[in-house]
This record gives C-alpha cells, sequence and structure tokens, in this order.
C-alpha cells in the first residue's frame, strides 16, 4: 500500500454528504485517469445504488473482503465510470459485528484486506462509512492513513466536527497513530443563508488550513443523480454541484502532492 492513499470518508452524522463526496470526487479523480476503489462500507448501500450497481449485481460484496473470503480485485466490481472499481455493500453486513465480536484482529480486518498486492493498483481507496461509529467504520479508520470529513452547513456542524474529532484522536491512540486528519468539506452550502456562511466562517476558525477552500452548493442536480445510479458529474457535468466536486478533485490532489512533499 505505499503508493495507494486510503482515505475514510467519516461523520457520525447522517445526512451530510459522505456518500455523494465519495462518488463525486472518486468520479472526478477517476476521469484525471487515477485509478480508484471505493469502498461500500454501509449496509444500506447508498454508494453502490449511487453508482448503478443493483443489489442483484452484488454477487461479492464488503462483507466477503471483511471476513477473508474474497480478496479486493476478486470482490470489486467495475462501474460505469472508466477507472473507478466499487466493492458493493449488502446486507450481510448488518451481521458482521456480532459475527467477528470474539476475534482479537477485529478492528483490522479492513486493514489485513488491503494489505493485499492487488490493492496497489488502486491510486486511492475511499472508504465510505455508515453514519454511526462502529465496528464498521472503526475497521475504515484503521486501514486508513487519512479520514475526510465532509460537513453540512448548518447549526450543530462544529458540535458533530468536535465529536469526530475525538473518536480520531481515539483511533489514533489506540489502534493506528499515523490517521489523520485529510480535511474537512463543507457541503450544502447555500449563499443566500446567513447561518451557512457563519458556520463556514466558524469552522474555517476552528480547523483552520485543515478546511478545504471548495464550498459544495445545495444543488437539486446533486441530490436527483443518486436515483438514476449515476455520480452528478456523469448526469450534469456542467452543474454547479459537479463543477464544485472537480474542484474539490483538484484540490484534494494538490494537499497529497504537499503531503508526500514533507
Amino acid at each position: 500500500m505505499d503508493h495507494t492513499r486510503v482515505i475514510t470518508i467519516a461523520n457520525q452524522k447522517g445526512g451530510v454528504g459522505k456518500t455523494t463526496t465519495a462518488i463525486n470526487l472518486a468520479t472526478a479523480l477517476a476521469a484525471i485517469g487515477e485509478k480508484v476503489l471505493i469502498i461500500d462500507l454501509d449496509p444500506q448501500g447508498n454508494a453502490s445504488t449511487g453508482l448503478g450497481v443493483d443489489r442483484d449485481q452484488r454477487r461479492t460484496s464488503t462483507y466477503d473482503l471483511l471476513v477473508g473470503e474474497k480478496s479486493a480485485s476478486e470482490a470489486a466490481v467495475p462501474t460505469a465510470v472508466p477507472n473507478l472499481d466499487l466493492v458493493p455493500s449488502t446486507l450481510d453486513l448488518l451481521g458482521f459485528e456480532l459475527e467477528i465480536a470474539s476475534d482479537p484482529r477485529r478492528v483490522f480486518k479492513l486493514r489485513d484486506a488491503l494489505s493485499h498486492p492487488d490493492v496497489r493498483k488502486y491510486r486511492y481507496v475511499f472508504c465510505d462509512c455508515p453514519p454511526s461509529f462502529n465496528l464498521l467504520t472503526m475497521n475504515a479508520m484503521s486501514a486508513a492513513q487519512a479520514v475526510l470529513v465532509p460537513l453540512q452547513c448548518e447549526f450543530f456542524a462544529l458540535e458533530g466536527l468536535s465529536q469526530l474529532l475525538d473518536t480520531v484522536a481515539e483511533v489514533r491512540s489506540s489502534v493506528n497513530p499515523k490517521l489523520e486528519i485529510q480535511g474537512v468539506v463543507l457541503t450544502m452550502y447555500d449563499s443566500r443563508n446567513n447561518l451557512a456562511q457563519q458556520v463556514v466562517s466558524d469552522v474555517r476558525e476552528y480547523m483552520g488550513d485543515k478546511v478545504y477552500k471548495t464550498l459544495i452548493p445545495r444543488n437539486v442536480r446533486v441530490s436527483e443523480a443518486p436515483s438514476f445510479g449515476k455520480p452528478v458529474i456523469l448526469y450534469d457535468l456542467k452543474c454547479h454541484g459537479s463543477q464544485a466536486y472537480i474542484q474539490l478533485a483538484s484540490e484534494l490532489i494538490q494537499r497529497e502532492r504537499a503531503a508526500i512533499a514533507a
């Protein structure tokens, strides 16, 4: 995994744009030729549906990867986006925690799976987490080098962020000392809304340059795209939401280059 970057997209709060960010950031990176894998760790499987992989097409899944029955390349399926593969989620994931509760390596299942040589062909692996801090999220954080935090521009944003930072600190001290906050992405931004502007300013003050400059706008096309099984970048390239995710991908690449140089 030397040159492969594993980035976990996490926030304990639901509805903040985690899956939308995972899908569209991955699509934008794949579009410029990067080889990308998304691992759908949410039993609801929204990333899988949003990439047009129907439930009846999911013969292998994240569950098979976590329990060691399949390697990443065996569990991955190609998507309609060239260079973008997906390890889809199935409802089998719901039983994962109970099944491996007594396994001493239960928090390292994903890390073990991603140490397989076949993962090296990917430049980026994005883990799309469920909206809670459970064993699946813990696996994603113990396998990743970095956490990307989508944060909705709303009243309780900072409260949710401080909870997540506590979680990352806990993971760092217990199972993954190398874990860092890759960045905070502000989502569902509405420039006409004074509260949204205040949230942006508060989060920037609190997190400094960890906050991405790119703001993801509240955009109807972004909301519509998943029901067509497409990333918004494929659904409507010219809309504000697509353009923002393309900008976000370019900012992410710059950050990654700077991190490597350091």
